[in-house]
């Protein structure tokens, strides 16, 4: 995003995380079990929705699998 120029906003505190080649290279899709979720209202920026719908039925399930890919990733380098 910094690097076509939009903001990024972050949590005060917030280390930042490279999302380089290396980090997507060694990213796996997870999907999740079939626990009880919680439902949110949250905003991303059109082309990323049309991409994940691009894949059909299940774009929100595949959308929380890469963000739950990247806590786990986050829990593991934190504990390292």
């Amino acid at each position: 995003m910094r690097a076509r120029g939009d903001a990024v906003e972050t949590a005060p505190g917030a280390p930042e995380v490279a999302l380089d080649a290396a980090f997507w290279r060694n990213a796996r899709l997870v999907m999740p079990d079939s626990q009880r979720k919680t439902s949110i209202h949250l905003r991303v920026d059109p082309d990323v929705l049309g991409w994940f719908r691009e894949g059909g039925k299940g774009h929100l399930s595949r959308m929380n699998a890469v963000l739950k890919a990247y806590v786990d990733a986050q829990r593991r380098k934190r504990s390292a």
